[in-house]
């Protein structure tokens, strides 16, 4: 008896082989632009966090125990973060009346950052109630 092996062979072609590397080569060049935007996502959620916390600092400690300057001032953080703050009587509910001991006042806080052609921004707006600012009278 004389046994014949089968010309059919087991494994993978040379094309096989091309084409799963290729396959291989594809998904992995589309996980790493996921990932890279992933991370792009996670810096800019970051500063945007680091704003908000500057934000509220200036926003928390503005005009506490002084009375409230009406008006635009502007000025840094640190390195990075720099502010805007605009201050006006809020008239929401009308005028108050002149000898109204307490009146509203709304803080207009920009916080920047990254390059002043381009720069990032966040806005931040809150109400102070505090004292009308004494006005000065001249002497006669």
């Amino acid at each position: 008896m004389i046994c014949r092996r089968s010309h059919a062979q087991r494994g993978f072609s040379l094309l096989e082989m091309i084409a799963a590397m290729l396959l291989l080569a594809i998904a992995f060049v589309a996980l790493m632009k996921v990932a890279g935007a992933s991370i792009s996502l996670t810096s800019s959620a970051t500063q945007y966090s680091d704003a908000a916390m500057w934000a509220r600092g200036l926003l928390d400690g503005a005009f506490v125990g002084e009375p409230v300057r009406v008006g635009s001032s502007a000025g840094r953080f640190d390195r990075n973060f720099r502010w805007q703050l605009r201050v006006t009587p809020w008239n929401g509910a009308g005028n108050p009346p002149a000898t109204a001991p307490l009146r509203l006042y709304q803080l207009d806080l920009d916080v920047l950052w990254g390059p002043p052609a381009h720069p990032r921004s966040a806005h931040f707006s809150t109400l102070r109630l505090s004292r009308p600012p004494l006005l000065l009278q001249a002497a006669p």
